[in-house]
């Protein structure tokens, strides 16, 4: 009997198909946090829209949907440019103030248009009296 050394064909087989396996299983969850990851950016940009806003309403007693520009919350057009959205893939829908209560509301929706932006449906930012939750 000879003294072999090394692995048979069988398990070399075992071991490429558990490598195939484990692949298949994160290879969509490493796709999925990518994905989270690139919204990321957009989250940051509608929460420096939304605090404009707010200080906006708060001077002005009044509301915009206007983002660059002056009359408006006074974004230079360039300043909200990210690697995954422009300053046109942000858009305020029904702001409103109440001056009684002291309270806000209004929408804001980010979509992605550029090369490389995230995939999905568009992540909506809502605050309704001064309550915000986000929608993705």
């Amino acid at each position: 009997m000879r003294n072999r050394k090394g692995f048979t064909l069988i398990e070399l087989m075992v071991v490429v198909l558990i490598v195939a396996v484990l692949a298949a299983v994160i290879v969509p969850l490493m796709t999925s946090r990518i994905n989270s990851a690139k919204w990321s950016e957009a989250r940051a940009a509608m929460g420096q829209i939304a605090t404009a806003l707010r200080a906006y309403t708060a001077e002005n007693e009044a509301t915009t949907t206007t983002i660059v520009g002056t009359p408006g919350l006074g974004f230079k057009p360039n300043e909200l440019e990210g690697k995954y959205f422009t300053t046109t893939n942000y858009v305020i829908t029904n702001p409103s103030y109440d001056s009684v209560n002291g309270t806000m509301s209004y929408t804001i929706t980010a979509t992605a248009s550029k090369a490389g932006a995230p995939t999905g449906i568009p992540l909506v930012m809502t605050c309704l009296n001064n309550v915000t939750t986000w929608n993705y």
